[in-house]
């Protein structure tokens, strides 16, 4: 383990130019670790894989195979902005898999979080083995496992609490025995960030918001249906604009929109109209152990609940969730 721990002498970085210098490090060690072999990247869209797509990318160009899978429980554009950077701009070798209909096939009825989690965290391996062996000559697996991962992990063998051991596209079959590809493990969040911007990825992208694996499917709170999987995508990117609008995107640093699987009477078109509530959760953490609350200006929540309850159909009411952690979590499920 001692060889994965970042050397004292390691310089933050904090500047373009030391990324560029970090950039121009790693490109040449990948290239001399892979040579002319080829290497395999699950690219979810987060700011980590998308900072590794972009570095191997520099580094060996069309030797990398992206497999993008949408569970269907993306963010709203999400997986459109992955196909046009990655697939458009960048010209990286990208497969992009619609599993919608297998995902939320086998989600149908499944109301604990905990087997939602799992069902999801499951199929989405059995999704990337199978694009896997449709490839010939993969050598390599790349991973976008930084610092704060091998630390926890570290921690977690040695039997200490309160952390866990990171996986990132764990659970594959030992038959496909690829080579770990991991430039950036020595690297904090921060850093990669400014790694991903030195390489010209968008800004939104770098600086995406922390997004649980489950992706919306821990947002539509017990068992998921599609029309409220729907609500949620439209409200969540109401929230998300509106934010952005009022320079509170970057301030806040989770936000999101819950929506449960309850409705109460409300009134649209001088009619009853029978609606979920959609919840707003902003919280500001360092280290995500505990958490504060972000508060909102009533200008902006005023803005927000006006276009939810008015744009999205299903939603009749907008509630905010002023718990802190502890006592609650970050998010619901």
């Amino acid at each position: 383990m001692a060889n994965n721990l970042r050397p004292e002498t390691m310089e933050r970085i904090t500047n373009f130019e030391l990324a560029n210098a970090f950039i121009e490090e790693q490109v040449a060690a990948v290239r001399a670790q892979v040579g002319d072999k080829k290497v395999l990247l699950a690219l979810s869209g987060g700011v980590d894989s998308s900072v590794v797509a972009a570095l191997l990318i520099r580094a060996i160009g069309k030797q990398l195979t992206c497999v993008h899978v949408n569970h269907g429980l993306m963010r709203k554009g999400e997986s459109e902005d992955v196909i046009r950077v990655f697939g458009q701009e960048l010209d990286a070798n990208l497969i992009y898999v619609d599993a919608t209909d297998r995902f939320l096939n086998l989600l149908a009825g499944v109301a604990d979080p905990e087997r939602k989690r799992k069902i999801i965290g499951a199929e989405f391996i059995n999704v990337f083995v199978d694009e896997a062996r449709k490839l010939e000559g993969i050598s390599y697996l790349a991973q976008g496992t930084i610092y704060p991962d091998i630390l926890e992990s570290i921690k977690a063998a040695e039997g200490k609490q309160a952390v866990k051991s990171h996986h990132n596209v764990g659970g594959l079959p030992e038959d496909l025995q690829f080579e770990l590809v991991e430039p950036l493990k020595l690297l904090f969040k921060d850093e990669v960030r400014v790694v991903g911007e030195a390489l010209g990825l968008p800004h939104a992208m770098v600086y995406r918001q922390p997004f649980p694996g489950p992706g919306l499917g821990v947002r539509c709170l017990g068992a998921i249906t599609r029309d409220r999987l729907h609500a949620l995508r439209e409200a969540d990117a109401i929230l998300r604009e509106e934010f952005a609008n009022f320079g509170l995107a970057e301030k806040v640093w989770q936000y999101f929109i819950a929506i449960p699987d309850i409705k109460s009477v409300g009134v649209k078109d001088e009619s009853r109209y029978e609606g979920w509530p959609a919840i707003i959760r902003a919280v500001n953490t360092k280290d995500a152990m505990t958490a504060t609350i972000e508060e909102v200006p009533y200008e902006v929540l005023h803005k927000i609940t006006y276009r939810i309850t008015h744009e999205v159909e299903g939603i009749n009411r907008v509630l905010m969730d002023l718990t802190p952690k502890p006592t609650g979590t970050i998010e619901w499920e």
